[in-house]
């Protein structure tokens, strides 16, 4: 089951609920929260915690199912695959950020060189 470090929210106004959903999925296992075997809330369990229909959270686990993230096992209930693709969801995050990133710097015309020191000067910061 999760623990209290899975970060689960969704915002009413940001888009289709069930991609919300999976795109936490994603987050925590790229942030570590939730690991290869770990057990999902049911969806029955999850819905009422985020007050919604449970309907949407099994959508949501279908998509990850079909992405091969999570699998089900009749009677027991939903888990993060052994061989889920962490790595790549790590890479594809950090790849979204840099690219928002760096269309801001983009548009501050800045230079690369310019975003690299920001970007050191915030990151040692921490």
């Amino acid at each position: 089951m999760i623990n209290d470090k899975g970060n689960w929210s969704i915002d009413m106004s940001a888009g289709p609920i069930f991609e919300q959903i999976a795109k936490n999925v994603h987050q925590m296992l790229a942030r570590g929260a939730l690991k290869p075997g770990d057990k999902l809330p049911s969806a029955r369990d999850l819905a009422a915690k985020l007050n919604v229909n449970p309907n949407t959270i099994v959508h949501a686990y279908n998509e990850l199912e079909a992405q091969n993230v999570i699998e089900k096992r009749r009677g027991l209930g939903t888990f993060v695959r052994e061989d889920a693709p962490v790595t790549g969801m790590k890479k594809d995050m950090l790849h979204q950020a840099a690219n928002a990133y760096a269309d801001e710097g983009r548009q501050l015309d800045a230079s690369i060189q310019e975003a690299i020191t920001a970007l050191k000067e915030v990151w040692d910061v921490g």
